[in-house]
Order: structure tokens, then C-alpha cells, then sequence
């Protein structure tokens, strides 16, 4: 690389910087591709992202739910050092990722690569917001007064695309990744979130004296 090439790649990288985008952000966030939908599966991405129930924590007990959001909280805390915040995000994430058939923990490290956590990055094709949704998704599947930024819509989508996709792709996380980031049969992306997951966000809930032993038990809200 020569002299100007690096000075323009500095230049960029301090006006990422400046603008709260980050350049992993820029570099990595998602271009899901537009393609025809049956009138099936847009009915029901249509019912999914129309739900307007308020986001809470699911788990089988209270103290789980509390564990969770304590762990996670901590290791978000220097992203996003506003407490209230950071724990609508999370409870958000775990609401959204938990009713789409996801796991909240691998929500996050999606999240992540995409945005850095953060709630106005924008790509450099227009994807936006904490998971970089498409805007053509609004208009396929959503309302047009419905805003990509903010934070439960962004979720509420992002989840219900990424289920989309795995869907198509028979449960094959790897796959659905890079048709989320408009980037199938490419593996860099699918490790980055695969690595985020497990590096940063994987977790083991404790055992609480009274929790059922049975991890088929169905879940409550908390």
C-alpha cells in the first residue's frame, strides 16, 4: 500500500470515528438482498413485526432472568454506560431474539459486528440501526411510519429476518448469517458473529434452588 493510500485510510478511519459509526460497523454491517416472498411467508413476517406486545425477560424463574440480565449488563457496560439504557437493550434483545426462536446471546454477538452497538449506524448501502435492517424490509413487510432506528422495531425486525433465513436455510446458522449480511457462501462474516458469540456473550445459567430440572419446561415471562 502506498503513502496516499495509507493517509485516505487513516482519513477514513478518524471519520468514522468522529461520526460514532466505528469502522468494524461500517465494514461489516448487513445488506440483505431484496427478493420476491410467497404470500404466506409475507403474512407472516407481516404478523411478526406488527406485534406490538412490550419486550420482557422470559425465563423459567425470576432469579435466572435476573442472573442474566446482571451478567450481561456488566459486560455491556463499557459500550453503552447508561444503565437504563443498556438494560432496555438487553431486555429488548432478549425478548425479541427468545420470541423469534433465537439465541439472545448470539443476537448480541450479530449486533456486535453489525453495529457496535451502535443505535444510529448507518451502512454504506443504507442498512441501519443496532442489527442494519434493509429499509426495503419496511416496505415489503412493515408500515411506512415505522423507524429502522428505533430500538424495539430495529429488533423486532432484525430477529424476524434472521429467522427468515434460517428457515430457508433448514436451521443452518452459517448460511443464515450470510444471507443476513448479503454475504452467503462467504465465511468471514459468519466466524466474526460465530467468534463474537462465543468470546464475548456465551453463557451458562446458574442453578437456582427451585428451578425445574426438566430443560424442557416451558418458559415464563419475568
Amino acid at each position: 500500500m502506498n503513502t496516499p493510500d495509507i493517509v485516505n485510510k487513516i482519513i477514513l478511519v478518524a471519520l468514522f470515528t468522529f461520526l460514532g459509526i466505528g469502522f468494524q460497523a461500517v465494514s461489516f454491517a448487513g445488506s440483505q438482498k431484496e427478493e420476491p416472498l410467497s404470500n404466506s411467508v409475507r403474512a407472516m413476517m407481516q404478523r411478526s413485526v406488527s406485534d406490538k406486545a412490550a419486550p420482557k425477560l422470559v425465563f423459567t424463574t425470576p432469579q435466572e432472568g435476573q442472573a442474566w440480565m446482571r451478567e450481561m449488563s456488566n459486560r455491556l457496560k463499557k459500550r453503552i454506560p447508561d444503565e437504563a439504557y443498556r438494560e432496555d437493550l438487553l431486555r429488548t434483545v432478549h425478548y425479541e431474539a427468545t420470541r423469534a426462536g433465537l439465541d439472545p446471546q448470539m443476537v448480541l454477538g450479530l449486533i456486535q459486528v453489525e453495529s457496535g452497538f451502535k443505535k444510529y449506524a448507518v451502512s454504506s448501502v443504507g442498512a441501519r440501526g443496532f442489527m442494519q435492517v434493509m429499509p426495503f424490509w419496511v416496505r415489503s413487510i412493515g408500515a411506512k411510519d415505522q423507524n429502522l432506528f428505533h430500538l424495539r422495531i430495529n429488533l423486532r425486525y432484525g430477529c424476524t429476518i434472521l429467522r427468515h433465513y434460517l428457515d430457508i436455510e433448514h436451521g443452518d446458522i452459517y448460511r443464515a448469517l450470510g444471507r443476513y449480511n448479503g454475504s452467503l457462501g462467504q465465511p468471514q462474516y459468519p466466524n466474526m458473529v460465530l467468534g463474537a458469540w462465543r468470546k464475548n456473550w456465551g453463557y451458562s445459567p446458574p442453578i437456582f434452588e427451585g428451578s425445574p430440572k426438566n430443560l424442557d419446561s416451558a418458559p415464563r415471562a419475568i
